[in-house]
């Protein structure tokens, strides 16, 4: 006997029928219309109740197998499988680069998922061409696609960016650190920060915790992706509370009392080093005659400089919000909290 669910294809709509198949069957599974041992119609008869062809059902049915969602039995046809045995969630993780920031959230990530899902992560490097292909050859595999898009900011890229994530089925679509801007749907999940306004943000709490700032000295690189989105962020605050703000590409060879300097390009790297190595020889104390933030924050923070200050966004929380999100099958849109994380250096 047949399970009661009904198969229905679009054949004017622009995602193919085997996808139409998959998505149905799996659907049916996770929402209980299909239970576990049911019988399902073999490849031919589907082929002929829908009308199309044996090879489209037999691609379908081959993913679904794949996926672990039915059974093939010798002689007898096809069975929705048991979820709770044989159908752990399968999850594509595609991160633009893996640094100390992505090990955070991802280890958070995978912990929060409890061994129920099974994760694969590969990097795209920014690149599209490298997320067209990734897409390319796993787009019907995964239950879903959890993607960092952080992909050059110029309109024909973004626009590439929002066609290629378009092709990720809305519902199984979990953006991480950033919100693609004019994404379309509403049904896909997102934990970002807000490069631009978390920055301002994270300045004011510095305030409140600290002295006044006096003169605000912002290192960062022309290649930083969001350098100009914090750079906006910065210009707000400063022109707000009338405090001059200098942006520089690496330390400056002359450093006065009271500077405030903020490093945009990472905390542990050669800018960061020569900063320290200009103020020690001026003769100025580190978080007391000159002050140093730095933007984001790992665990070695508490030990650079005797306890670097950062401004950053929660990476761990980032990845448990996600895997929660995964194990609940409920996909929000989350602002991820910032901070300044008050140390020795201002």
């Amino acid at each position: 006997m047949f399970p009661t669910m009904k198969y229905t294809i679009d054949t004017t709509g622009k995602e193919p029928i085997y996808r139409q198949l998959v998505t149905q069957v799996e659907r049916a599974l996770h929402d209980g219309r299909l239970q576990a041992g049911e019988h399902i119609p073999s490849m031919n008869e589907l082929a002929t109740e829908l009308d199309i062809s044996r090879e489209t059902v037999k691609k379908a049915y081959g993913i679904l197998v794949d996926k672990n969602l039915i059974v093939p039995k010798q002689g007898k046809g096809f069975y929705a499988a048991d979820l709770q045995t044989t159908g752990r969630t399968q999850v594509l993780v595609i991160f633009d680069k893996f640094s100390v920031y992505k090990q955070i959230l991802f280890n958070a990530f995978a912990e929060s998922l409890s061994g129920k899902a099974e994760v694969t992560i590969v990097n795209h490097n920014q690149s599209l061409d490298l997320l067209e292909y990734y897409l390319d050859n796993n787009l019907d595999h995964f239950d879903y696609y959890v993607v960092t898009p952080h992909f050059p900011l110029d309109s024909a890229s973004q626009a590439r960016a929002v066609k290629q994530l378009s092709r990720i089925p809305n519902r199984k679509l979990l953006m991480l650190d950033r919100l693609q801007p004019d994404f379309p749907g509403n049904q896909y999940g997102a934990v970002y920060q807000d490069f631009e306004n978390d920055i301002y943000e994270g300045l004011v709490q510095g305030l409140a915790l600290s002295r006044p700032i006096s003169t605000l000295r912002v290192i960062t690189l022309p290649t930083s992706l969001y350098g100009s989105c914090i750079c906006r962020g910065v210009d707000r605050f400063s022109r707000e509370r009338g405090i001059p703000v200098e942006y520089l590409q690496s330390a400056p060879e002359k450093i006065l009392p009271g500077d405030t300097f903020l490093v945009l390009n990472s905390q542990l790297d050669a800018g960061l080093v020569s900063l320290a190595h200009v103020i020690q020889a001026a003769g100025l104390e580190i978080g007391k005659d000159v002050r140093i933030i730095s933007y984001n924050e790992s665990e070695m923070n508490e030990l650079v400089l005797g306890g670097l200050t950062t401004v950053s966004t929660d990476f761990a929380m980032m990845g448990r919000m996600a895997g929660e999100m995964i194990l609940k099958r409920h996909m929000e849109k989350i602002h991820c909290p910032f901070r300044m994380n008050k140390r020795f250096t201002f």
